[in-house]
């Protein structure tokens, strides 16, 4: 049972699922927390998202599915591991993800869907900075330390060390990794950041890159690394726009390394709009 009195945040069960859950989210996109008592990373999880529901203010509610308890539930969503969060708009499920996120990924996944409403009950929020990697590494090393059979938190601090840049170290993680947990899209997709992030190994400078490209648009060494570094960076937009422009007008080079640039780049991006357009762009080139 969730601990907090918001009108935002709810138990749901196989009794009220299709009201609260599937109507409902014809009226206001719900997010489904589906989580166990045993399950190490809901207990991160679950009051980081009640403490947005709450600073949302009713743009989305939350509904909380103890999978134990509700066994049919989690089947009907083919739930193999918790926290599992499904995001139900319009009758339909239209986004998800899996695991313990930090906050800011929390926060840019909702921004996705829904905007807060006025009036929230967290009025510091704006003001509270959103967790960093490294705050997010030292977190989940004590988690692990106290839970070392939970593999979950291992991909999570994967996830952590290549947002804080350190790629060795999240790439010995992922090598621990049970099998279930290695073909997760998580690891997938860090597997394919830890490839590009290779790429950039004595790479100049984002600046200095910036400066080569300008000075001769067709330095396509120069726009490949600098693609590498917006889409690993803070602009994957921007990154894929570089490997588009080799694509474009030198298709060829370095045996056709903007198309496998492409390829990796939507390999590790979750953000489906993006990928959907540039894959689309990307199409209209080939055909």
């Amino acid at each position: 049972m969730t601990d907090t009195a918001s009108p935002h945040v709810f138990d749901v069960d196989q009794a009220n699922f299709e009201t609260e859950v599937i109507k409902a989210s014809l009226e206001m996109p719900v997010l489904v927390d589906l989580w166990a008592t045993w399950c190490e990373p809901c207990k991160t999880l679950g009051p980081m998202l009640e403490k947005l529901a709450v600073e949302y203010n009713g743009a989305f509610r939350l509904a909380k599915v103890d999978v134990d308890a509700n066994q049919e539930l989690a089947a009907m969503f083919g739930i193999r591991s918790v926290p599992t969060v499904i995001l139900v708009k319009d009758g339909q499920i239209a986004d998800g993800f899996s695991g313990a996120l930090p906050e800011g990924q929390l926060r840019e996944f909702l921004s996705r869907h829904v905007q807060p409403l006025e009036g929230g009950g967290n009025d510091q929020a704006d003001d509270a900075p959103a967790e960093t990697p490294e705050q997010a590494i030292s977190r989940l090393q004590q988690a692990i330390a106290t839970a070392p059979d939970q593999a979950e938190l291992k991909l999570e601090l994967a996830v952590a060390l290549v947002q804080a840049g350190q790629s060795d170290a999240a790439e010995a993680e992922l090598d621990t990794l049970p099998a279930n947990l290695a073909t997760d899209g998580r690891a997938v997709r860090l597997r394919s950041q830890l490839d590009l992030a290779h790429s950039l190994q004595d790479a100049p400078a984002l600046g200095d890159l910036q400066q080569r490209v300008e000075a001769n648009a067709e330095d396509w060494q120069a726009r490949d690394l600098l693609g590498v570094r917006l889409l690993l960076g803070n602009d994957p937009a921007a990154g894929l726009e570089q490997f588009l422009a080799i694509f474009e007008r030198a298709r060829d080079w370095n045996d056709g390394a903007a198309k496998k640039r492409l390829l990796a780049a939507f390999n590790t991006l979750d953000d489906a709009e993006l990928v959907g357009r540039y894959r689309r762009r990307m199409a209209s080139l080939l055909f």
